[in-house]
């Protein structure tokens, strides 16, 4: 058995996307798993249904019995839960800390890093590995509709998680295989500029074993600044025209996107994909140029990913009422603000609302003008007040500052309705047959549009 005498399991904020999955892999490894949120949200539901037993709020008594405690980066080490731990003589781990030493139960790790799409890239190769009959462990970051869970635990050598790099978490990880799917200036409350950020994504790649190797998309100008300084067995992929692996005759409709795979200048086949946008088909080369390097047959590779059928809250069409279609998606930088809304605009002739709640102070103070010009691209905007989650509030750092520089643009297609539950008589009054309503934040806009298109059924 793993971790010696170590039994029972206690998480600190296990309703977390990334503690969930965790959590759950423990639990089917026949450890005893409880734990602790300030809220009940879907993923406490879904641990509960399976028997964790989880506390509602944190309380130093719900530690009966805990022979380790596990909390996330969010987490303050003031909680009275983690004192309580320490005063007892619990050993007190991070999350990433404990996702590392899980990923040497298999032969064979795969660790998803970059900005954007670690969610969707981890989860096509999940798919496609399924697919290939290798019944691969997975670790991941939203829930994945072809498994309805984050996390799933196979009998096969492999073992796929992503690598978080808030808080240089992925630190903790050395996996087998790495692939940076890009690097953009991020979590400015944990690293001083983009050198700081490349430097540690290098430190990353490098921590691959030397007979790993690494996979990445040569794109992104910042991978580009580090990929000579890897010292490990490197793949590329991307549209670049050096990029070994290569996506060409790119094609959208709807949800669908389709594309031809080059490895160098052969083309090996066409690919569907069942989700929208350009930044899709990248996660899923990534996913080809990793099934490759696995020894999978392009047969494989290509029928696994044209399975896939994406992840909660990455374009997660909600429903169509009245002509009116309601989606949703996590994009809270800048470029995925951009990528999915260009998504939307590729695939559909809609009309594009778009209806976003900035997420942490500290991101909007980075990139309000950015998310202004991404921003301009739909049809009609309308800004929240910001989700602040783990932040204090930044004085001066409201979303009005996103809203003046749509201003500067000369237009009059925005508003800034600072309460999310008066967006909805906002909406009543814009839409019209045709249009889409695209929600987008990290934070409790979700809820919103789930709300919205109950209300359009009525």
């Amino acid at each position: 058995m793993i971790f010696r005498k170590i039994k029972n399991i206690y998480f600190v904020g296990i309703g977390g996307i990334g503690m969930s999955g965790i959590a759950e892999l423990l639990m089917n490894l026949n450890f005893v798993v409880s734990g602790s949120d300030l809220i009940e949200n879907d993923n406490v539901q879904r641990l509960k249904n399976l028997g964790v037993k989880i506390f509602i709020g944190h309380n130093p008594e719900n530690l009966k019995n805990s022979d380790v405690l596990v909390y996330s980066s969010a987490i303050p080490l003031e909680n009275s839960e983690i004192i309580k731990a320490k005063q007892l003589g619990i050993p007190i781990i991070k999350r990433a800390e404990m996702l590392g030493e899980l990923i040497n139960l298999k032969e064979t790790s795969i660790a998803i890093g970059g900005t954007h799409g670690k969610t969707t890239t981890s989860s096509m190769i999940g798919t496609m590995l399924t697919h290939a009959k290798k019944d691969p462990t997975l670790v991941v970051g939203g829930l994945v509709q072809n498994l309805d869970t984050n996390s799933k635990l196979g009998t096969g050598d492999l073992i796929v998680v992503e690598a978080d790099e808030f808080d240089r978490s992925f630190l903790a990880l050395k996996p087998t295989i790495a692939i940076i799917n890009n690097i953009e200036l991020e979590h400015t409350d944990c690293y001083r500029d983009l050198d700081d950020l490349e430097q540690t994504f290098l430190k990353f790649c490098n921590s691959v074993p030397f007979y790993g190797s690494v996979i990445i998309n040569i794109d992104s100008i910042s991978t580009k600044n580090i990929l000579y300084k890897i010292e490990r067995p490197i793949t590329t992929y991307g549209l670049s025209r050096d990029a070994v692996y290569k996506a060409k005759k790119l094609q959208f409709k709807n949800n669908k996107s389709t594309y031809s795979v080059f490895f160098r200048e052969e083309e090996l086949g066409e690919i569907q994909l069942k989700v929208p946008g350009e930044h899709n088909i990248l996660n899923s080369l990534g996913a080809v140029a990793l099934g490759f390097e696995l020894g999978l047959s392009f047969e494989n590779i290509k029928n696994g990913l044209e399975q896939y059928c994406g992840v909660r809250r990455r374009f997660d069409l909600k429903g169509v009422e009245k002509g009116i279609m309601v989606v949703d998606d996590y994009a809270h930088h800048p470029t995925e603000v951009r990528a999915t809304i260009n998504a939307a605009k590729l695939g559909w002739k809609r009309r594009i609302i778009v209806v976003f709640q900035p997420h942490l102070f500290t991101r909007t103070k980075q990139f309000y003008k950015e998310f202004a010009d991404s921003l301009d691209l739909a049809d009609y905007i309308i800004v929240t007040d910001i989700y602040p989650a783990r932040e204090e509030q930044i004085r001066g750092i409201t979303s009005q500052i996103i809203v003046d520089e749509l201003d500067k643009k000369g237009k009059n297609n925005f508003s800034y309705i600072k309460d999310l539950e008066d967006v909805g008589n906002a909406l009543d009054n814009l839409i019209k047959p045709n249009d889409m309503i695209l929600t987008l934040g990290a934070g409790s806009i979700w809820r919103f549009s789930d709300k919205y298109l109950k209300h359009l059924k009525c």
